[in-house]
């Protein structure tokens, strides 16, 4: 069972209280919005960390990769603009992101959240599902994040957030593409964060537990209840709270945080 970035919810408003986090630079007194890029962002946990980052007042542009329907449906619903390409085809990632800095201005947040399974046991596994698994999950993360690299270098401010998961923390059975492509946005992000501190750029990553999004939620009960069973809180997460993580790490009271990872499984997995 996958987690992280990869499931569909159509489920669009967040229920939380809103939170008092500072977001925004102030310029001669007025506040300048900034710029919010999250890929894989019109569902699932996507959806939710869109839609807590426009809340906060960011400037919000949701890649998606070929769901049009949804797409459509959640831009409407929300009024964020989605934009259509593959995180595994480099050139299309710069394209897209030229697209989204010349719709909203330079993007200064980015989300890595899309992310896709192709589940196998090994012996079984083909090299189409390893390598399609790594191109988006692994090679995504480059895609997206070397293109806006130079520009937050410049501005000497960026925030790169990457969704990995728990089974990129202790493996999973039948996800060995999963799990090291998840494992590896982990290693990515900590070496980033070296490279990113004194530029003002932060790099980090949350590795969500189950979340009930409707793929976890379509399993059968019972499979779902041995799923709950594991975690010490008792429930499944919501893609709502993986989206404050996210929106906290964004904010400029995170700039100390870097290249660290936040567990938030209902302490299922501790690392």
């Amino acid at each position: 069972m996958a987690n992280g970035g990869d499931s569909g919810r159509r489920h669009f408003r967040l229920t939380a209280h809103p939170l008092t986090i500072h977001h925004q630079p102030k310029t001669r007194g007025h506040i300048i919005s900034r710029t919010a890029l999250v890929t894989g962002g019109s569902r699932g946990i996507g959806a939710a960390i869109s839609v807590a980052l426009r809340d906060a007042g960011y400037k919000v542009a949701a890649n998606y990769a070929g769901n049009d329907e949804a797409a459509a449906a959640f831009s409407k619903e929300t009024g964020i603009k989605t934009y259509k390409w593959s995180v595994a085809d480099y050139n299309a990632c710069a394209a897209g992101i030229a697209q989204v800095e010349a719709d909203l201005g330079p993007v200064e947040v980015l989300v890595n959240n899309a992310g896709i399974t192709r589940d196998s046991m090994f012996h079984k596994m083909t090299p189409q599902q390893w390598n399609e698994v790594i191109g988006t999950n692994l090679n995504g993360v480059f895609n997206m994040t070397h293109p806006l690299w130079p520009g937050m270098r410049e501005r000497k401010f960026g925030r790169v957030i990457t969704i990995s998961s728990i089974n990129g923390q202790k493996g999973q059975m039948g996800q060995a593409n999963y799990s090291a492509a998840k494992a590896g946005d982990i290693g990515f992000t900590r070496a980033l964060a070296q490279e990113g501190a004194k530029a003002g750029i932060t790099v980090n990553v949350v590795a969500p537990g189950y979340i009930g999004t409707d793929m976890v939620m379509a399993v059968p009960e019972k499979v779902r209840e041995s799923i709950v069973a594991q975690i010490p809180v008792g429930r499944l997460g919501t893609p709502e709270e993986i989206a404050r993580c996210v929106v906290f790490l964004a904010s400029d009271e995170a700039g100390f945080i870097t290249g660290s990872t936040i567990s938030a499984n209902g302490g299922q997995y501790f690392s």
